[in-house]
Order: C-alpha cells, then sequence, then structure tokens
C-alpha cells in the first residue's frame, strides 16, 4: 500500500540521507508491493539512462494497483538484483510537468529494498533428471 509522507512529516525522515531535499518540498512516498515487472534500460544520446519498474500494490483487494517506478542513473542499476515476483519497499517522491497543455505525473523512485525475507535467487535448481512441471492458465483476472 502507497503511504504519502508530506513536506511536513519529513522532519526526522531519514536525516542522513542526501537526496532529500527539504527546499523543494517533494512529496514523499513509499510504495510496498510485488514487483510485476522490470522494463529494460532507456538509454539517451546525453548518457542519461533510467529503467522503470512496475509494482503492483494492494493484491489482497479487488483492484489491486500497479505502478510503474521509474530510477535514474546509478539507481536504475539496482534494479538488477531484483526480479518479478519480489516482495519490496521503494521510497519515491512524486514529480509532475506540463507537456503540450497536458500535465504529466512521475514516481521517482530513490531506494528500494526487500522486505519479507525474500532472497537473491527465490528459485532453487531442480534435483539432476527432475523436470520442472508447466501451469497453463487462460483464465483472466478480471
Amino acid at each position: 500500500m502507497a503511504r504519502l509522507i508530506t513536506p511536513d512529516r519529513l522532519n526526522g525522515f531519514n536525516k542522513t540521507n542526501k537526496h532529500i531535499n527539504k527546499d523543494k518540498k517533494m512529496p514523499r512516498i513509499k510504495i510496498d508491493g510485488t514487483i510485476q515487472k522490470i522494463n529494460e534500460t532507456q538509454t539517451f544520446a546525453s548518457g542519461f539512462y533510467k529503467r522503470v519498474a512496475v509494482v503492483m500494490t494492494d493484491e489482497d483487494t479487488k483492484y489491486p494497483q500497479p505502478i510503474p517506478v521509474e530510477f535514474f542513473k546509478e539507481k536504475a542499476d539496482k534494479l538488477d538484483s531484483f526480479s518479478v515476483g519480489d516482495v519490496v519497499s521503494i521510497d519515491a517522491e512524486l514529480a509532475g510537468n506540463e507537456y503540450n497543455g497536458k500535465n504529466y505525473t512521475n514516481v521517482k523512485g530513490w531506494k528500494i529494498e526487500r522486505v519479507g525475507g525474500a532472497t537473491e535467487n527465490p528459485t532453487e535448481p531442480l534435483p539432476e533428471g527432475a523436470k520442472a512441471e508447466s501451469v497453463e492458465d487462460d483464465s483472466l483476472p478480471f
């Protein structure tokens, strides 16, 4: 579930983190959920690069929420150690801009960590001679 941390609540919130700029007063959020998808890295001509992870929140409700979270530069590299299905907690900030008369909102992640004791490699290798079972489910979740 996403939790909004408003600027007035930032007092004492991770004082050692250099990414928090109290002068900007960007809205901060914490997103807890399961990684549904990790996109490939997008690299631009200027050398700038980013990566998007889609995190599914509110999974136990009727309307789960897939939230795309962007990670930029060296923070994008941190996604290499995560995979689909990992339960994570993400600290992010909301950013908005206007382009051609339309408003856009982005969720910019700056910290991601595993929760619930998930391991680096959640699948164990099969014993020799064992075959993996294939499960096919054509039903839609809605």
